[in-house]
């Protein structure tokens, strides 16, 4: 088995950099947004993904792929949800096997009062410090690594 090679000086500063800037901001937000309003991050990013569709619900299936989350991570997540009444589930219709999850008038209530607050802090703590050219290099970025990873199905 050949020798790994191992990562140059600028290659562990730009990735322990990413890694750590990832790890910060969602703790930094998850805090804010606990703060500001009783949501996690992880609430706000379900209550987000559903607020976007149509009637409020969606699949279980089509929310995981929308999250890119295991199917366990969603499964507490909804759980935990459900129980503060901000989700229902729902018997699918379409496919009786399935199951969907849908917004409470109370969780239509919460994503629109933390929306314009999230999006606040998301410009103060990100847009607000970088550059329009390192934006659009980390656009780049960002964009070429997900291309290389589409061949790869999505599972969990």
């Amino acid at each position: 088995m050949a020798e790994p090679e191992y990562l140059n000086d600028r290659e562990r500063r730009a990735w322990y950099g990413f890694l750590t800037m990832q790890e910060d901001l969602r703790r930094h937000m998850n805090r804010q947004l606990l703060g500001a309003t009783g949501l996690s991050l992880a609430d706000f990013s379900v209550l987000s993904a559903l607020s976007q569709s149509p009637d409020g619900s969606l699949r279980v299936f089509e929310l995981r792929e929308r999250l890119r989350w295991e199917k366990t991570r969603l499964t507490h997540q909804v759980s935990r949800m459900v129980a503060r009444g901000l989700l229902e589930r729902r018997s699918c219709r379409a496919d009786t096997r399935g199951s969907d999850v849908a917004l409470t008038g109370q969780g239509r209530s919460a994503i629109e009062l933390a929306t314009p607050l999230h999006i606040r802090h998301v410009r103060e703590v990100f847009f607000d410090v970088v550059s329009p050219r390192q934006l659009d290099a980390l656009a780049a970025a960002s964009e070429a690594v997900l291309q290389a990873l589409r061949d790869e199905p999505f599972e969990d």
